[in-house]
C-alpha cells in the first residue's frame, strides 16, 4: 500500500543520511525532498510507546522532543524529556536511513528563547549551544519550536519587541557556522508568521525562507477548552464556517505565509493524533429535537473532562501556576474509552458529525456529556490531499505515539503520496 511512495523518499533518506550524517548538503539539494515525519516525546519513551514502537520504515524524519531553553543560554536542557534516551533514538534513526532531529523548545520550554538572542553576544553563545548539541547527539538536524517571538505563549516567556528581528539574526548567524551549514535546519510555527515589533504578524518572512530549509505550520490546537464553544481542533478549511467561527486554518495558514514569501514547497503541515474534550449538556449538543450534533456549541468550562491514560490530571506549570486536567484523547485514547471501535468507527451509543467545512469529526458520549473534536482516518486523507494538491513539502504529526497501529499515519501517507 505504501511502498510507491516511501521507496524512493528512504531511497533519498539514505543519500541524505549517509554513515557520517552531517555529511555537507546543500539547500537547493535538499529542497526537493517531502518531509514525512513525526515528533517524538520523550516522556513517552517509559509510558506506552518506547524507541521499539516507532514505525521507522514509513518516515524519514523524526523530532525527539524537547530540548528546553535554559536562563544562561548555554545549555539546551534534556530533563523533562527522557534526555538519557536520545543517543539511542539517534542511533535507531540512522540504523533506519531515518534523519534524527532535536526539537529546541516546545510550550513549556521557550521561557528563555527571547534573552538568549537579545544581543550579538547572546546569539553568537547559542549558536554555540546549539552547535555542540548537534555534535555531541550527532543530529542531522534542529528544529526551533519557539511558538510565540514577541508573545508571552505560556505566560512568563522572556519577551522583546525585537524578538523576531532577532531569532532571524541568530538563525543567519547559525546558518553560516561551518556545522550547522550541514544540518536541516527549520521551526515548527503558527498560523501566522512571526509577531513584529508591534505585534502583528510580519508580512515578510523571506529572510527566514533562506535560512530554514522549511517551517511546519502547527495546523492544531485551533479550538480548546480556551475557546468560547466547541470547536475544530485542526481545521483543514474554515472559509464556509461563519466568520465568528474562522479562527484559522490549513488553508488560512498557507495563505499567509506565502503572501509573507515562503515558497509552498517550504511549507510542511502539522497534523494532530489527537483531540480536545469537552462538557456539553445534551440542550446544547443536539440541534432542536433531532439527535444531530449540533456544530460549535456552548460547553461548561467549568467541568473541563479529564482525556485518556497520557492526560495532565493536574499540576503546576513552569511559570507557577496550577493547571487543571487538559481533556486531551489521542487517538488510541478515544478507542480505549469507548468512543471509537478498533476501526476507528463510532462506537454504539456515540454519536458521530463530520464537519464538512472543516474536514474534522466530532464524537458524543451523551451519558458522560463528553465531546471531543479530533482528527480521523477521513480527516486525515483530507488533509493528505490538501497537501499533494497544492505542493507542500510534506507533514509532520504529533505525535508519533498518538496514533492508533497507524491508521492516521497510513491514511495520509496514501493520500499525500500515491495519485
Amino acid at each position: 500500500m505504501l511502498s510507491t511512495f516511501l521507496l524512493p523518499l528512504l531511497a533519498l533518506a539514505n543519500i541524505n543520511v549517509s554513515a557520517s550524517p552531517l555529511a555537507a548538503r546543500s539547500i537547493a539539494a535538499r529542497s526537493t525532498t517531502p518531509v514525512v515525519a513525526t515528533w517524538y516525546a520523550g516522556w513517552h519513551t517509559t509510558d506506552g510507546f518506547p524507541l521499539s514502537s516507532i514505525s521507522w520504515d514509513k518516515y524519514n524524519t523524526l523530532y525527539y522532543s524537547f530540548a528546553e531553553t535554559t536562563q544562561n543560554g548555554t545549555s539546551l536542557s534534556l530533563a523533562a524529556s527522557d534526555g538519557e534516551m536520545l543517543p539511542q533514538f539517534v542511533s535507531e534513526a540512522h540504523a533506519h536511513g531515518v534523519e534524527a532531529h532535536i526539537a529546541v523548545g516546545g510550550w513549556t520550554g521557550s521561557v528563555w528563547f527571547s534573552s538568549s538572542l537579545a544581543t550579538a553576544k547572546n546569539r553568537t553563545a547559542f549558536v554555540q549551544t546549539v552547535v555542540d548539541f548537534a555534535l555531541q547527539y550527532n543530529l542531522d538536524g534542529i528544529q526551533f519550536d519557539w511558538e510565540a517571538p514577541n508573545n508571552q505563549g505560556i505566560g512568563c516567556n522572556t519577551i522583546s519587541v525585537n524578538d523576531t528581528a532577532n531569532f532571524l539574526a541568530f538563525l543567519q548567524e547559525l546558518r553560516h557556522n561551518p556545522v550547522a551549514a550541514k544540518l536541516t535546519l527549520s521551526a515548527a510555527v503558527g498560523l501566522t508568521p512571526f509577531f513584529n515589533a508591534t505585534g502583528s504578524p510580519s508580512t515578510d518572512a523571506t529572510g527566514f525562507a533562506n535560512v530554514l530549509d522549511y517551517v511546519a505550520v502547527m495546523n492544531y490546537d485551533v479550538w480548546g477548552p480556551w475557546s468560547s464553544t466547541v470547536g475544530p481542533n485542526a481545521p483543514l478549511n474554515d472559509a464556509c464556517a461563519a466568520p465568528a467561527n474562522q479562527q484559522g486554518s490549513a488553508v488560512s495558514a498557507v495563505k499567509a505565509w506565502t503572501d509573507a514569501g515562503m515558497p509552498v514547497n517550504q511549507i510542511v503541515l502539522g497534523v494532530a493524533s489527537y483531540g480536545h474534550s469537552f462538557s456539553v449538556p445534551p440542550s446544547n449538543a443536539f440541534m432542536s429535537d433531532a439527535k444531530t450534533l449540533a456544530a460549535y456549541p456552548a460547553f461548561n468550562a467549568s467541568n473541563q473532562p479529564l482525556g485518556d491514560a497520557w492526560d495532565n490530571t493536574g499540576s503546576v506549570d513552569v511559570c507557577g501556576v496550577y493547571e487543571g486536567p487538559g481533556g486531551t484523547f489521542n487517538f488510541w485514547g478515544l478507542i480505549d474509552n469507548g468512543f471509537l471501535t478498533k476501526e476507528g468507527t463510532p462506537a454504539d451509543g456515540i454519536h458521530y458529525r463530520y464537519d464538512t467545512c472543516s474536514q474534522t469529526p466530532y464524537v458524543y458520549n451523551e451519558t458522560s456529556q463528553v465531546m471531543i473534536s479530533f482528527d480521523n482516518v477521513q480527516s486525515f486523507a483530507a488533509k493528505g490531499e490538501y497537501i499533494k494538491n497544492t505542493k507542500l513539502r510534506g507533514f509532520s504529526m504529533w505525535e508519533a505515539g498518538g496514533d492508533y497501529h497507524d491508521m492516521l499515519l497510513d491514511s495520509i501517507i496514501d493520500a499525500f503520496g500515491c495519485s
